[in-house]
């Protein structure tokens, strides 16, 4: 004869099963469902249903014993304030299992155990979490189309090209300083132009302009003279 067959052990010490039963029950308020092996929702359950029937006795020393197990004030004030008034009318089974089969990996048995009642807002929750979840992804998606080129940009640009980029305003003020020195040299160094040069230059526009007179060519200097007048002279003679 196997005596003890009520309590589950699951495979833990004392403490360690305490501990999380406690986690399991806080979760249970906190969230009003939770997913977990068969074997644990089993035991968790028997600690729910005698925690909502402290909370409908709603007495100091029900709030004690709650507080015994649960070790959370704020887990105690939500189970007699909003969770067991909503079982008033009900003397038993205020929680559901529900099997979902074997777990991938170790073929561990699961399921899911929630509270009688609170499935709309179970429900509601999931939508809700479900539409801020979509219109992240909205958003997301219409920043991304609305500025793809500015992105672009943004990538593009290696540290090496902004580092260029700051360096140009520097180097254009410095070319723009040095200028009037490069002209003040360049002046210094080209040289005054000669008489001679002024006149070959006088020359050479009033040849090329159509109306202007040709100056009369220099005679050039030879040995023989002059014979106009000659004949005359030997004539008289």
């Amino acid at each position: 004869m196997r005596h003890r067959n009520k309590l589950k052990k699951l495979g833990r010490t004392s403490a360690h099963r305490k501990a999380t039963l406690q986690n399991l029950a806080g979760a249970i308020i906190t969230n009003q469902q939770i997913r977990t092996t068969q074997a644990k929702a089993k035991a968790a359950r028997s600690l729910v249903e005698r925690l909502i029937t402290y909370g409908k006795k709603n007495t100091v020393a029900s709030r004690r014993l709650a507080f015994k197990y649960l070790q959370n004030h704020m887990l105690v004030k939500k189970l007699f304030d909003e969770i067991a008034p909503t079982f008033a009318d009900r003397n038993g089974g205020y929680t559901r299992i529900i099997k979902l089969g074997q777990r991938r990996g170790d073929g561990a048995e699961m399921a899911v155990l929630q509270l009688v009642g609170f499935e709309p807002m179970i429900i509601d929750e999931k939508k809700a979490a479900k539409k801020k979840a979509k219109k992240k992804t909205t958003r997301a998606k219409a920043e991304a189309a609305a500025a793809p080129e500015a992105v672009e940009e943004k990538v593009a640009e290696t540290p090496e090209q902004q580092e260029e980029e700051k360096a140009k305003p520097k180097k254009a003020k410095k070319a723009k300083a040095a200028r009037p020195a490069k002209e003040a040299v360049a002046e210094e160094e080209t040289p005054a132009e000669t008489p001679a040069e002024e006149v070959t230059e006088a020359k050479e526009e009033a040849e090329e302009k159509p109306g202007a007179k040709a100056e009369p060519e220099e005679k050039e200097d030879s040995g023989e003279a002059s014979t106009e007048g000659e004949p005359e002279e030997e004539k008289k003679d």
